[in-house]
């Protein structure tokens, strides 16, 4: 579970180097995801009330008095990411690659034309692992900047680089929850809420911050946007740095893009100034940074539902070829169905950036607001749909699910979304090649493929779910609204 880093033994981050048994490790990992996972699914029904519903602040509180209180929550989760920070990363070697993408700008090779094996001997490109070895950097430029600043920090130590790595990391998860928490703060359930999807959640402590993975930048700039979006100067230049982070946590900005549909001046000025960002980076980096993301966005994950298409057609057409072009088509029309789905029901149940429904006009406030679908509803819809649709997934890609659900309406998506992560996390256990031992190769050859079955459960689940959804929430004809006339 942990990779082993090279360096002085004084270097944070410290570990005792016990080496327990590995089949001891893999039993109380997985009991540890199931736990936290199956925890946080009670925890987050709790918080509905004795009908089913989400609680409003008016609610009587004594049905989820069970539950730490918010500060506490918000607290714990904050420590426990700053102690994590001084732990060696655990769950998948990706952290490896990061260190190796920055010691190849300090040496002057470009991460994006070049591997780890193209520097042979060295201390912190040779503890890669397989089979990234020679895969290029598929990160945005902001992301390698900071990979950069670590080495240069670092320099041979793969130690020291990875604790600046991990306090970048650990930083950005710490910064997105009181966010979170501010922007929640008028609504007790409503900050409750948040604090167990982001910053008390047992699944994403473990991926995003003890698995230290760079998708906790991306996510940590695109909830600052959504919450800046107010200032479109400021929201453009937040998302331009989010997606020049990750370019898929590009989807969230087609949130604001729909809220500000109506007002061209203010849209064009988030636009200009995302853009401005992201060309700025990738002209700075160059455009050799485009080429390795293109190739990714055809790999098909062995967890993924599109796995097992891509099983059934080469066993019925032949298996000669991957079929990567038509389950990339097939990948975009799931995704617009569930953005469909999902945005249909958010409309109908006047889902918003809050706990009650929104209020039947605009009466000031953000560009939007009171007139449909607001950012954050856009944002989390499309991402939802994204993870459960695209090709290539892995569990920490959820994060980007949560940092958005955070911001809006309670709703059965949530269970949705904590079940997927479970289950991913269950398929990944752990995500490393090198390092596990071969009497429990079962795990990713046999375990995880079967994993894909039940992701394609959740996956017809949640769109029926939200068909239903959608026909309960219809909105009544404004004839059978109408008050009665008075006698």
């Amino acid at each position: 579970m942990v990779p082993a880093l090279g360096g002085p033994g004084w270097h944070p981050p410290y570990s005792l180097d016990v080496a327990p048994d590995p089949h001891l490790v893999i039993v109380l990992a997985a009991a540890a995801v199931v736990l936290g996972g199956l925890g946080l699914l009670a925890a987050l029904w709790s918080l509905r009330d004795p009908a089913g519903a989400p609680a409003s602040p008016a609610s009587p509180e004594s049905w989820w008095r069970g539950l730490p209180g918010v500060r506490v929550l918000v607290t714990a989760g904050c420590v426990a990411a700053g102690i994590l920070a001084f732990l060696p990363p655990s769950g998948s070697g990706d952290h490896l690659n990061y260190a190796a993408y920055g010691r190849m700008v300090t040496l002057g090779l470009n991460p994006y034309t070049h591997g780890a094996v193209d520097l042979p001997g060295d201390p912190i490109a040779d503890a890669v692992e397989r089979p990234w070895r020679e895969e290029p950097s598929v990160y945005g430029p902001v992301a390698t900047a900071l990979q950069a600043v670590a080495s240069w920090v670092g320099d041979d130590s793969l130690r020291l680089t990875m604790f600046v790595l991990a306090l970048f990391n650990a930083a950005a998860f710490i910064v997105t929850g009181l966010l979170i928490d501010r922007f929640t703060r008028d609504d007790p359930v409503r900050r409750m809420r948040g604090a167990l999807l982001w910053t008390a959640n047992p699944l994403l402590l473990y991926h995003l911050v003890a698995g230290m993975h760079v998708d906790t930048l991306a996510i940590a700039c695109m909830v600052a946007a959504l919450l800046a979006r107010g200032r479109p100067a400021g929201s453009g230049a937040l998302l331009g740095l989010g997606v020049a982070v990750k370019v898929n946590a590009g989807l969230v900005a087609l949130g604001p893009a729909w809220e500000l549909r109506r007002r061209p001046a203010r849209l064009a000025l988030m636009a200009g100034c995302a853009v401005a960002v992201v060309v700025a980076g990738y002209a700075i980096v160059g455009p050799e940074a485009i080429a390795p993301m293109t190739r990714t966005s055809k790999a098909i994950s062995h967890a993924s539902l599109w796995k097992l298409v891509q099983g059934w057609l080469q066993g019925i057409v032949g298996p000669g070829s991957a079929y990567r072009g038509e389950i990339q088509v097939g990948s975009l029309l799931l995704l617009a169905l569930i953005a469909w789905s999902l945005l249909r029901l958010a409309s109908r149940a006047r889902w918003t950036s809050g706990s009650l429904p929104a209020p039947p006009r605009a009466s000031g406030g953000l560009p939007g607001a009171g007139r449909g679908l607001d950012a954050p509803v856009v944002a989390a819809g499309l991402v939802v749909a994204y993870l459960f649709a695209t090709p290539y997934i892995l569990p920490w890609y959820d994060g980007l699910a949560f940092g958005m659900l955070a911001l809006v309406t309670a709703s059965a998506l949530d269970s949705f979304v904590v079940a997927h992560l479970l289950v991913l996390s269950l398929a990944y256990l752990p995500a490393r090649v090198d390092g596990v031992p071969g009497d429990l190769a079962w795990l990713s050859g046999e375990l995880r493929p079967r994993l894909a079955w039940v992701l394609l459960a959740l996956t017809v689940a949640l769109v029926v779910w939200a068909w239903r959804a959608a026909g309960r929430a219809r909105r009544p004809r404004a004839s059978a609204a109408r008050p009665p006339s008075a006698p």
